[in-house]
């Protein structure tokens, strides 16, 4: 996570024993895992946001292309045409307007 080898922390654990000591380096580590904790805690808390934020982004997006295609479907099809019922035949298809049966001939 923050490049540190194996070697390196055995070098701080050896110095935090000689300058801390033995008898307090339980509660200082107990501090620092509180606060490693807490800064973890914020950190997660943060991406999370980020998270939200670009999937409430994403959504608006596919909102916006929707409701376009919605628009494009609509007028196409308007609510005032005569559309068939679902299920029934449509009897216009069977008859064929005076304009029409001319020009097939």
């Amino acid at each position: 996570m923050f490049g540190v080898d194996s070697s390196e922390l055995a070098v701080v654990a050896i110095l935090a024993l000689i300058f801390i000591g033995p008898k307090d380096l339980p509660k200082v580590m107990r501090t620092v895992g509180y606060w490693v904790g807490r800064a973890r805690g914020m950190a997660r808390h943060f991406t999370a946001g980020i998270e939200n934020m670009v999937r409430e982004a994403e959504l608006e997006e596919m909102e916006k292309k929707w409701r376009e295609e919605n628009e494009r479907i609509m007028s196409l099809h308007p609510r005032d045409a005569h559309y068939p019922e679902p299920g029934q035949p449509d009897q216009d298809v069977y008859r064929q307007p005076a304009e029409v049966a001319v020009f097939a001939r």
